[in-house]
Formats: C-alpha cells, sequence, structure tokens
C-alpha cells in the first residue's frame, strides 16, 4: 500500500475493556484520511470519548485498555504507546470540559503546549498564530487561566493543542 492510499489515522475492529471486566468498545473502526475531519456521533455513554482515549493513550488513567484490534498512525502502531509518545508522534487531544492549568496565565498554559515540541525557535510564532486565530486571548494572555471566562477556556484549550504542532487533533466535545 503507497503512503498516498494509507489513511493518517487508522482505527480497525478495536475492543476496550475498563477495569479488565467492563466491556466499553466493540469492533470499532474508522479511518482518518490525510488533511481529513471525520466526526463520531452519537448518544451519551455510546462511546465517543472512550474512542478518542483508545487513540490518544488516555484508556490508562482511567483502568481502560484495548484488548483487541489496532490504532495506526501514520503507519505505525499506536494503540499500547504511553500519551507522550503519542503527543511526540503528532496526535493531540483537547478533553471535554475546558481542562486548562487554572492557576497559570493564559500564556503560560499556551507555552505548555509547546513543551514537548523539539524545536523551541518557532514557539513565538506559534504564539502569535493561535492569538490571530483567538484574538480575545491576547487581552488575556496575563490573567490567570481559571479566571476566565467558559468560552475563552475552550479557546485556550484549543489553543494549547495547536502549540504541538499536531498532525491530529482530536476535539472531545
Amino acid at each position: 500500500m503507497s503512503d498516498r492510499s494509507r489513511p493518517l489515522l487508522a482505527v480497525t475492529n478495536v475492543e476496550v475493556i475498563y477495569d479488565r471486566v467492563i466491556l466499553v468498545l466493540k469492533g470499532v473502526s474508522l479511518e482518518v484520511p490525510e488533511g481529513g475531519i471525520v466526526a463520531l456521533l452519537g448518544a451519551n455513554g455510546a462511546g465517543k470519548s472512550t474512542t478518542l482515549k483508545a487513540i490518544s493513550g488516555l484508556l490508562r488513567t482511567e483502568r481502560g485498555e484495548v484488548t483487541k484490534g489496532g490504532i495506526e498512525f501514520a503507519g505505525g502502531a499506536i494503540h499500547h504507546a504511553p500519551p507522550d509518545e503519542v503527543v511526540r508522534r503528532g496526535i493531540v487531544q483537547v478533553m471535554e470540559g475546558r481542562h486548562v492549568f487554572e492557576h497559570l496565565t493564559v500564556e503560560e498554559n499556551l507555552l505548555a503546549g509547546a513543551y514537548s515540541r523539539a524545536n523551541g525557535a518557532s514557539t513565538r510564532q506559534d504564539l502569535e498564530r493561535v492569538y490571530a486565530y483567538f484574538p480575545r486571548l491576547v487581552e488575556r494572555r496575563q490573567f490567570r487561566a481559571g479566571y476566565i471566562s467558559g468560552g475563552e477556556q475552550q479557546m485556550l484549550a484549543i489553543g494549547r493543542a495547536l502549540m504541538a504542532r499536531p498532525k491530529l487533533m482530536l476535539l472531545d466535545e
């Protein structure tokens, strides 16, 4: 299979179990083409967030694991990779619920998003790019993130994810 026909992300027949007994996902498959957008739709409790956590490696924080199937990103298996490795490979997840570092300023939160990058020289450019996307954050750059509005916190969470320069962003809303 050529790189052009290979999807950026391939989730194939994945099964997820929590606490070694609770089957949460069974037979989930999806593909995300390079440059594509894919939406997961379903009722509350249908497994959308669990699917994203399986991709990003965050299942282990909730005593969950991928027990069958596979997840490949850019041609390499990631279903057993730790979350920090998944981020270094280029996948960033924006968690549901506006997770920000409340005691850090808006700008410190954004800079935290660039922590995993090898090239820190372009961080300032990326910071300005995020501020261009979300001008309201410029006004709030020195405010503690816990004291900005919910909408501003959501902008901040997305902006922080963009600072990592991801190849794939998972938005859980």
